[in-house]
């Protein structure tokens, strides 16, 4: 069978045309921090698998819960039901994030539409008929209706939408305090991504932000919602981004690296005040539910992987990888075609100052046996927390060589 060429008639690839103007590559297995293509080659995944694939590929501890539960309940409804699985995540997840009310979703994005719908609704429990939230420029929550609504609608890659998404108030990080303070009476809520903004630009910022949110939502009962999904389970060195600020928010959203990468999985965690408020109001009821909510087998790998943290020295390794990001990668900083270097955590990011060398630098690192997805502007890895030196220098080479090869 010609896998490439069905691929190619009946297969549309997220983020591009269909067919794709680039032929994809075809893989046949995985393991640990490698990602085996059809013909053999071996490429070093320098992507985590878009953030998720925290404890890398096949981790013994993930695939055996997975099997574990496969042979157990793969799937049951969850109206009207429940189970283990789901009943030990929200648990861990309560004590996490310090957020007891736990909705668990599907996908990152249905996780922020559940967060939005959530505020709210709050909001009209307690007599506040709003709709609209403050957002920050150069943001990204996800590709949904409600999610774009909160993604900058000029910097993004939904701008083509902005006659028909929500319309909300986007603000600078900058001007973030004095946006909420003129539009308080008017909003339901507040929405970041705490510490680094990823799909609209890998901007990194410092915690100022985070805390004047976290006052002024506090002063004006407005629901503080931190999207965690990109940022949350250790990519910036604390478990979550927020606590660089040492702030909690009313609602946190996490997904990606819930489930370690091995299955699709989400959760909006809410304060009891927010959970108590709607549920003892004329409305009774979150009207959300999944088909799949609450899946048994990613419960299972969830459990499994929030486990791991405390059996791996997750901070020591978080740490030393940012520690060669930064001094292999910010050399670059001298090179003519790069406008900045940044950062944090497990996120290493070469900011080149024009958009057209995307498909040049990836094929320069697949050639040098790196999987690394550059979009627009940047060149940037999210790797593995139990990613070898010896991996991850490789991957900070062809980065830098990638680079280097520009004409």
């Amino acid at each position: 069978m010609d896998y490439l060429s069905i691929d190619r008639l009946h297969t549309w690839h997220p983020y591009s045309s269909h067919p794709s103007t680039q032929t994809p590559l075809l893989v046949r297995e995985t393991y640990a921090q490698t990602i085996v293509l059809d013909d053999d080659t071996q490429l070093v995944d320098a992507m985590s698998s878009w953030w998720s694939a925290i404890w890398g590929y096949n981790h013994p501890n993930i695939i055996k819960a997975l099997k574990k539960q496969a042979n157990t309940m793969p799937h049951v409804m969850f109206g009207g039901l429940t189970h283990k699985p789901a009943i030990e995540l929200t648990y861990k997840l309560a004590k996490l994030t310090k957020l007891p009310s736990i909705f668990l979703a599907d996908s990152g994005s249905v996780a922020v539409e559940v967060a939005l719908k959530t505020a709210i609704l709050y909001q009209k429990a307690k007599g506040k008929d709003v709709s609209r939230f403050v957002a920050l420029r150069h943001s990204y929550h996800g590709d949904t209706l409600g999610c774009m609504g909160v993604c900058d609608p000029q910097n993004s890659m939904h701008s083509l939408y902005s006659s028909y998404v929500p319309q909300n108030i986007f603000t600078s990080i900058e001007n973030l305090g004095q946006t909420i303070v003129n539009h308080h009476k008017d909003i339901a809520g507040v929405i970041v991504e705490p510490i680094v903004q990823g799909a609209g630009g890998m901007r990194i910022h410092d915690t100022e932000y985070l805390k004047i949110a976290r006052q002024l939502c506090s002063k004006y009962d407005l629901v503080l919602i931190a999207d965690e999904i990109a940022t949350g389970f250790g990519h910036t060195g604390t478990m979550w981004a927020c606590d660089h600020g040492g702030i909690t928010p009313d609602i946190m959203t996490v997904g990606k690296s819930l489930t370690a990468g091995a299955m699709t999985l989400s959760a909006m965690c809410a304060t009891k005040n927010i959970s108590d408020t709607i549920s003892n109001s004329p409305f009774k009821a979150l009207m959300h539910g999944p088909t799949y909510m609450g899946n048994s087998l990613a419960c299972a790998v969830a459990n499994a992987s929030i486990d791991l943290f405390s059996q791996i020295d997750w901070q020591n390794k978080v740490a030393n990888i940012q520690k060669i990001f930064t001094t292999n990668l910010s050399p670059l900083k001298a090179h003519k075609k790069v406008a900045d270097v940044r950062c944090i955590g497990a996120i290493g990011v070469v900011e080149l100052k024009s958009d057209k060398y995307a498909m040049a630098l990836q094929k320069h690192c697949v050639k040098s046996g790196v999987w690394i997805r550059p979009f627009g502007k940047l060149l940037y890895s999210i790797v593995s927390y139990n990613i070898t030196n010896d991996e991850l220098e490789h991957i900070t080479t062809s980065m830098t060589k990638a680079v280097y090869s520009l004409s």
